[in-house]
C-alpha cells in the first residue's frame, strides 16, 4: 500500500560516510523508498542558512529537481534581518509546506518561539516540533513533565496545527511516563496506562497532530497494540505515517506493522488510508 512519508532528512548530492555520519542523497533513496512504498517523501530542514544540506535552501533544490517525488517543510532562526512573519512568508511562497522540524532548544514560552506559532498560525503553516525534556540536554523545544506549556500553546494558538514528536512527546502516551530527563528522552516500553497525557491533549484539541516518525512514536503505538490501535482509529484524522530516515540503511518497523494489523483486519482501511496518505493529502496539499 502506498505511503506518504512526513519526515525525511536527505541531501541534494551524496555525501561521503564519515564515521557514523552517513547521509543520502535525495536521487539514492528513491529506490529505498520504492522498496517501502513510499512514493513521496517531506524534506525537514536543519537550519535557516548555513549548512551543505538540509537547510531550506537544499530542500527547494531538491524538490525543484524531483518535483512531486519530494516536498519541504522550512526552518527559521532567531536571527535574521527581516521580522519572522516575512521570512515564514517567503519560504511558504517559495514552496515550503509547513515548518519543520522546530528544534530551538529553549521552552515553549520562549518570545521567539511564541512569535513563530503567532505567524504560522495566521500563515497556515503546520509545525512539527521535536521536543526535548529540558535546555541543554538534548535538541528540542523545552516543556515540562506532562506537557503544560504545549496545552498553553494549543489553546492560544487554536487555529495553528502542531505535529507532536520525539521522545519527550510520545513518552507521554502513559500515564505513568517518568519525570527524570533520562526517562522522559527514552521510548516508552510495557503496556500502556489509561490516562496519559497524549491521549488526554489529542481528545481536547483538534489543532494537535501527530508525527508517527522513528521509535519514539513507533513504541508508542506498538508497546501496547490493543491501545495503540484504539489511538490510530480514534485520531486516524489527525496522525501521519513518517520515518525520520536519513539514509538506505535505515527501517522502522511501523510502517510494516501497519501493513500487518491492515492485512489481519485489526486497522481497518479507512484509518490506514487517512495515516498513511490521506491526511498528508489533505493538511499539507501533497
Amino acid at each position: 500500500m502506498k505511503k506518504i512519508d512526513l519526515h525525511l532528512h536527505l541531501t541534494p548530492f551524496q555525501l561521503p560516510k564519515l564515521g557514523k555520519i552517513n547521509l543520502a542523497s535525495a536521487k539514492n533513496m528513491i529506490p529505498h523508498l520504492d522498496e517501502l512504498n513510499i512514493e513521496t517523501g517531506v524534506l525537514m530542514s536543519s537550519a535557516e542558512s548555513g549548512l551543505p544540506f538540509g537547510t531550506n535552501k537544499a530542500n527547494k533544490k531538491i524538490c525543484d529537481k524531483y518535483p512531486g517525488r519530494y516536498y519541504w517543510m522550512c526552518n527559521i532562526s532567531p536571527k535574521g534581518k527581516e521580522p519572522v512573519y516575512d521570512r515564514l512568508a517567503r519560504y511558504k511562497e517559495e514552496g515550503a509546506i509547513g515548518i519543520g522540524e522546530l528544534t530551538y532548544n529553549h521552552k515553549l514560552t520562549d518570545p521567539f518561539l511564541q512569535e513563530v506559532f503567532a505567524a504560522a498560525e495566521k500563515l497556515d503553516m503546520p509545525i512539527t516540533m521535536h521536543m526535548s525534556p529540558e535546555e541543554g540536554f538534548s535538541y528540542g523545544v523545552v516543556d515540562d513533565p506532562g506537557l503544560p506549556m504545549l496545552e498553553d500553546v494549543l489553546k492560544k494558538y487554536p487555529k495553528l496545527k502542531i505535529l507532536g514528536h520525539s521522545q519527550a512527546f510520545w513518552i507521554e502516551m502513559s500515564s505513568d511516563a517518568p519525570v527524570d530527563k533520562e526517562g522522559r528522552n527514552s521510548w516508552g516500553k510495557g503496556p500502556v496506562v489509561p490516562g496519559g497525557r497524549v491521549p488526554e491533549l489529542f481528545g481536547k484539541y483538534p489543532n494537535l497532530y501527530g508525527d508517527l516518525s522513528a521509535n519514539s512514536a513507533g513504541q508508542a503505538i506498538m508497546r501496547d497494540e490493543a491501545f495503540g490501535l484504539a489511538f490510530l482509529e480514534t485520531f486516524a484524522d489527525r496522525l501521519f505515517f513518517a520515518t525520520d530516515m536519513v539514509n538506505t540503511d535505515m527501517v522502522f518497523p511501523l510502517g510494516s506493522w501497519l501493513d500487518t494489523q491492515l492485512a489481519s483486519g485489526q486497522l481497518s482501511q479507512e484509518a490506514y488510508n487517512q495515516i498513511c496518505f490521506g491526511n498528508a493529502q489533505r493538511v499539507f496539499g501533497i
